[in-house]
């Protein structure tokens, strides 16, 4: 009988199936494995969150694509500049007409700004340890952290892993910046701790966020909360809500679920009313 060598130790000791299993990251990988993924991911920032004190939350939700106001400018000074030369040149025109578009909605990236630095400042939320929480992405998300951040305070980014635009603005406070692959899991931390949900504008992904939020409460899956729909001629003219009561979709009385907001201190008033 031969004895065991120690490259023959080795082989066992190297091979993928004596990794430790919360280690091996093939395993973790396969499709009967998603069941403990989604629970990890629920676990992870839940865990994070209670040791650091966190009960009470605010959501902001917005487009990720909206601008600070001084890079939107930027942006069409290079534009005019390049227009001198080549003034009839359609994919310079077209992008100018596009960044002048970016330009007027850069305004919500101000509010944005303003109104997580709001919240912060009110007596009533101060009293009940508010914090901000963004999808922790660009554009809206970035200013809303950014706001609590240039007060000193801490924000929470709940950053969706996407094959672009999104990664993680540097404003969100490092030990509250969480990584998600699952979009179900990111929306339900949005809303387990938050008292209150403002929804400026945005595209697919914030009607998603808006949409879900609506429908648990109606469905009373949820507490109430306040809605707020920040710039109320921009959510008029995108949805028909009395196109769906006329249509029977919904009951009149769900209107009553969201109010709209446009300025920072009423939207900041809506939420602190509630406490």
């Amino acid at each position: 009988m031969k004895p065991a060598t120690p490259e023959m130790l080795n082989r066992e000791v190297n091979s993928p199936s004596y990794t430790f299993s919360f280690f091996d990251e093939a395993f973790l990988s396969k499709d009967e494995l998603r069941a403990v993924r989604l629970q990890l991911e629920m676990m992870k920032p839940e865990l994070s969150l209670k040791e650091a004190g966190i009960e009470n939350t605010i959501a902001i939700f917005g487009s990720a694509r909206t601008l600070e106001p001084d890079n939107a400018k930027l942006t069409i000074t290079k534009l005019e500049r390049c227009l001198i030369d080549q003034p009839d040149e359609p994919k310079l025109l077209e992008q100018l007409r596009h960044a002048r578009r970016q330009l007027r909605q850069a305004k919500h990236y101000t509010q944005a700004y303003e109104l997580a630095q709001a919240i912060y400042s009110h007596p009533k939320l101060i009293e009940q340890r508010v914090h901000v929480v963004t999808g922790g992405g660009p554009g809206i998300m970035e200013a809303a952290n950014r706001g609590a951040d240039d007060l000193g305070m801490k924000s929470i980014g709940l950053n969706i892993e996407l094959p672009f635009e999104q990664a993680p603005n540097p404003f969100i406070t490092p030990e509250l910046c969480f990584r998600f692959h699952y979009f179900a899991i990111r929306k339900m931390h949005f809303l387990i701790r938050t008292k209150g949900v403002i929804v400026f504008p945005g595209g697919f992904g914030t009607l998603d966020e808006l949409f879900e939020t609506l429908t648990l409460i109606q469905t009373k899956k949820i507490s109430p909360i306040p809605i707020i729909l920040f710039d109320e001629d921009y959510w008029k003219g995108l949805i028909n809500f009395n196109l769906l009561i006329e249509e029977g979709m919904i009951q009149p009385e769900d209107l009553k679920l969201f109010t709209y907001a446009n300025n920072v201190h009423h939207a900041c008033e809506v939420i602190a009313s509630q406490f």
